[in-house]
């Protein structure tokens, strides 16, 4: 398989926004060591608080090294993979860097996975330990009949093995694994990635630190060490929230203010109380904040920066927001083969409303054709990406691993293009991209307009079978509350917006469309349902 070997002829526009920063030195630690470090700089700090319960970084420390002295005595090697099955919950954040410290690799698995889903991944993985919380547990039963565990572990504080039990009884861990940064893998994280099958991105130390530093870099001097609070609502799970609310809270040694879940009213009472100054927050959550009603007698101005990433952020969502907190959004972007953020646009200085903004420090960035060869500004082609956050490949899968990283360049999957300053624009998934009569329609265009419109509140536009065309445009649309849709008025709408054949075909209202638990839009589903109907 070709791939593209251009280093040093193209243009780099983005690199003019850098000026004041400091060459970044990427750290070579493992990840454990965030928080030994932030534990000896901020021992008395809160690290988290959690259903009005307060963890300092001391405490924390402590509890984390308990959990791994009493792992060490239960006979875990370095490389062992533990899956952490389970919701927002100290737990998470305490078995996630036991881990680390210990040397073995975390699977993070959504706990509302089906008994199918779960197994495709701890066949996959071979997962030798899981811990698991009450959602999960149905599944986890059931799976034991079916996969060998070494130990499941509950976060219920019942039984000799279960998190508190072990945390309560352990010995602090002694010294703790050495690890080598570059080749040893410190988590797992499963994904669609570039081509829609279920892969597991292999996230080094080195990785996932390297993007740490990278996103504090990227934030300039807006961030203090040891005085932010960050709101993580985000599922810890999803590589979003491990590294911009867990692994960057805990490299700053801030207060990780810690949701089970995305309840707005507690969340907003929340706010009042503890005034929280970063959010890492995706599309559905600025959306529910926008529209949440009497909004405006909510205290907000405490939020300084909020980053958005897993799915593109409408403006108008954008706008309510920004409007209401005095701030503003950065978007970004992101996948889990790169830790995941290599674009965001800087909290302070030009941004560009609909861009993902400018790759992160380190990070370099092509576009190319279909035959890998580099395009120029305003030309449409595939997002190439290199930086000392790309994954070193995928779990046990040598076949993917060499159609997603070529000559040292991620192979995204996404069309994007780049303006004259250096700013990127995601214009669609490869993969989604629909062709009709020979013409190239990238959905996100026809949604941008759709979201324009003041009816609507959500639209997705995917490419259907057809005959007279090859593919047909269809677009499923969610209109606002208390509002009936017109569609022939929809249609003339997108007719005054957009070039004839860009037009969708056809249009569906829909009470809501499918999505992720982290709110990602899952348009397979979509094309799915619609492939059904013509059986």
């Amino acid at each position: 398989m070709g791939g593209v070997r251009l280093q040093n002829t193209d243009i780099r526009p983005w690199h003019q926004w850098y000026k004041g920063l400091e060459p970044i030195d990427f750290p070579e630690h493992s990840v454990y060591s965030l928080l030994q470090t932030s534990a000896e700089r901020y021992p008395a700090r809160p690290a988290i608080i959690y259903e009005k319960e307060v963890i300092t970084y001391h405490e924390l420390k402590s509890q984390v090294d308990c959990l791994a002295g009493n792992w060490r005595k239960m006979k875990v090697k370095q490389g062992d993979r533990i899956g952490l099955m389970l919701a927002n919950h100290p737990a998470y954040i305490i078995c996630y860097y036991a881990a680390q410290a210990l040397g073995m690799i975390v699977v993070q698995i959504n706990p509302m996975y089906t008994l199918r889903e779960f197994l495709q991944i701890s066949n996959d993985s071979k997962i030798d330990y899981l811990v698991f919380d009450d959602i999960a547990e149905k599944v986890v039963s059931e799976a034991k009949h079916i996969y060998t565990f070494k130990e499941c572990m509950p976060i219920s504080p019942q039984g000799v093995n279960s998190i508190p039990s072990l945390i309560k009884s352990g010995v602090p861990l002694e010294s703790c694994a050495v690890v080598n940064p570059h080749d040893d893998v410190a988590v797992i994280q499963y994904t669609g990635g570039t081509t829609g099958k279920m892969k597991g991105a292999m996230l080094t130390h080195f990785n996932l630190l390297s993007n740490v530093v990278q996103s504090f870099h990227m934030y300039g001097g807006s961030m203090i060490p040891g005085k932010e609070t960050v709101l993580a609502a985000t599922p810890l799970y999803h590589v979003y929230a491990m590294t911009s609310a867990m692994n960057l809270g805990i490299y700053m040694g801030a207060t990780i203010l810690l949701f089970r879940k995305f309840d707005l009213p507690v969340i907003l009472d929340s706010i009042q109380l503890y005034r929280p100054t970063f959010f890492p927050g995706v599309p559905k959550m600025y959306a529910a904040f926008s529209m949440f009603p009497g909004i405006e007698t909510y205290d907000l101005s405490c939020l300084k920066i909020c980053s958005s990433g897993s799915a593109p952020l409408p403006l108008e969502i954008m706008k309510k927001f920004e409007a209401l907190t005095n701030t503003r959004i950065g978007e970004g972007y992101g996948l889990s083969e790169a830790s995941p953020s290599t674009h965001r646009n800087p909290p302070i200085g030009k941004r560009k409303v609909g861009s993902i903004g400018i790759p992160m420090p380190g990070t370099d960035c092509l576009i190319v054709d279909e035959n890998h060869q580099p395009l120029g500004v305003q030309c449409v082609g595939e997002l190439l990406i290199s930086g000392p956050q790309i994954m070193k490949g995928y779990w046990n899968n040598q076949d993917e691993t060499d159609l997603a990283l070529r000559n040292g360049w991620l192979y995204t999957g996404d069309l994007a293009l780049m303006d004259q300053e250096g700013f990127f624009y995601i214009v669609g998934r490869k993969k989604e991209m629909i062709i009709i009569s020979g013409f190239n329609i990238y959905p996100q265009e026809i949604e941008s307009v759709l979201y324009e419109h003041p009816d609507i509140q959500e639209a997705a536009v995917v490419g259907i079978p057809s005959l007279e065309a090859g593919e047909a445009a269809k677009a499923f649309i969610v209109p606002n509350e208390n509002v009936e849709i017109d569609l022939d008025e929809i249609k003339g709408y997108c007719y005054s917006k957009l070039t004839p054949y860009k037009v969708p075909k056809e249009f569906e209202i829909r009470s809501e469309l499918p999505r992720n638990t982290v709110g990602k839009l899952l348009k397979r589903l979509l094309v799915i349902q619609e492939m059904e109907k013509e059986k």
